[in-house]
């Protein structure tokens, strides 16, 4: 499974990469940092939109100081904000906001996630945001939304895990609380802000108007724990940690194997069941009252979990997958990245693919997510570097002269 030597990447071949995707034509202002509000306009850049990003000069998005880095440049920007233009504008200097000002009405969509009243201060409240472009659509991502007490808290993805009960269901069951090692709730983030605008730009194309969008990073995370809330309200449950034990079928866990690897197993129906006693040898078990459905397995885990736990050590991890593959039971080893750039589906389907930067030549990175048949979206350049398109967007855009852009450097403006 595992390999030293990385497959070489696919060659791009000599046709450009360009924007492309069912959001063509829209155009984003990005003026978020770190991770969620970043992931959102990457998503729709993803398809087509044409998002430029601002940044702070001199320092920009924090995201540029998070590792990893390589030759002092920051490979997690490179991915983050990939398929944007770049610039530098400091919105808190009346002439910075002068020029944001006359940006804002070329643009269908902005993306913030300062604290409640920033924007306000700056005086970029609602009313002058719509009046400089009145069809607007206004993404503000904050940790916990615009009203309530704790609106102007602080908070990063580990706090907003902690809060929405997230946290409290990742671990062993007598051990302490355990974040993944990504900030999950970021990313969720990311993707409701990216549909929750697709779905304004199409109720503006039907009734038009803009709006704003009021994405609490925090409600995003409690949002994807279906069975908790209700599980507490009809039933009076608080679940807790149960380590890798599935919440809701069994047996399902990781299982070491006797070389001293780790695989995955989920068995959530009553066919895969079957097919598992069969594989394993324990047809009995069908027939046996204590596992013969998936209440009574979760009723009695220990025992069905031993059962199948003493049968994976039993094996090297190759002899137990080729007997799981040949009766159609879902498994999976416990890939680490070099695993996934050397499977060979997700090379054929082209999971991971190359894209050209100006820094390192090629960087390999996710392909788009979903697949269109008709409009199909592309990655067609890695992440801007700081200022990058300065020239582009207020010389070619702006028309602002030379002299024009040296003057705001030098106050640090853009």
């Amino acid at each position: 499974m595992r390999s030293n030597e990385l497959p070489a990447a696919p060659d791009p071949g000599k046709k450009p990469r360009t924007s492309s995707g069912p959001l063509a034509g829209v155009k984003v202002l990005d003026i978020s940092t770190v991770i969620a509000g970043p992931f959102s306009s990457t998503l729709l850049a993803d398809f087509g939109a044409q998002v430029l990003k601002i940044e702070i000069p001199g320092e920009g998005d924090h995201i540029r100081q998070l590792p990893p880095h390589k030759d002092g440049e920051s490979l997690w920007s490179k991915v983050a904000n990939r398929n944007k233009r770049g610039i530098t504008l400091d919105l808190r200097q009346p002439d910075g906001l002068q020029l944001f000002e006359r940006l804002l009405p070329q643009y269908d969509v902005l993306v913030e996630n300062f604290r409640p009243g920033t924007l306000d201060r700056w005086g970029l409240g609602m009313d002058r945001l719509t009046a400089l472009r009145p069809d607007l659509i206004v993404l503000r991502v904050t940790g916990f939304g615009q009203t309530g007490p704790y609106r102007n808290r602080p908070g990063f993805a580990r706090i907003f895990e902690a809060m929405s009960g997230f946290v409290n269901l990742c671990g062993e069951k007598d051990g302490p609380p355990v974040y993944p090692g990504y900030p999950v709730s970021d990313a969720l983030t990311g993707v409701f802000g990216a549909y929750s605008i697709t779905a304004a730009l199409l109720h503006r194309e039907k009734h038009g108007g803009g709006q704003e969008i009021d994405l609490s990073a925090t409600e995003a995370m409690f949002r994807v724990l279906d069975f908790l809330p209700v599980e507490y309200d009809q039933l009076g449950v608080v679940r807790g940690r149960q380590g890798n034990l599935n919440a809701y079928s069994a047996p399902s866990d990781v299982y070491k194997t006797r070389d001293g690897k780790w695989l995955a197993m989920a068995v959530s129906a009553p066919t895969v069941f079957k097919r598992l006693a069969i594989a394993i040898g324990r047809p009995d078990l069908l027939d046996n009252e204590a596992f013969s459905t998936n209440a009574a397995r979760i009723k009695n885990r220990d025992g069905i979990e031993t059962i199948v736990k003493d049968w994976f050590a039993g094996r090297a991890q190759d002899e137990a997958a080729a007997i799981l593959r040949a009766h159609d039971v879902s498994f999976s080893p416990i890939y680490d990245i070099s695993d996934v750039f050397a499977d060979p589906h997700f090379i054929e389907r082209e999971m991971i693919i190359p894209v050209e930067d100006e820094h390192f030549g090629q960087i390999r990175m996710q392909n788009i997510v979903p697949r269109f048949s008709s409009t199909p979206g592309s990655v067609w350049r890695t992440g801007p570097g700081i200022g990058q398109h300065n020239q582009e967007v207020y010389g070619g855009e702006l028309g602002l002269s030379e002299e024009q852009q040296d003057a705001l450097r030098r106050r640090n403006i853009i």
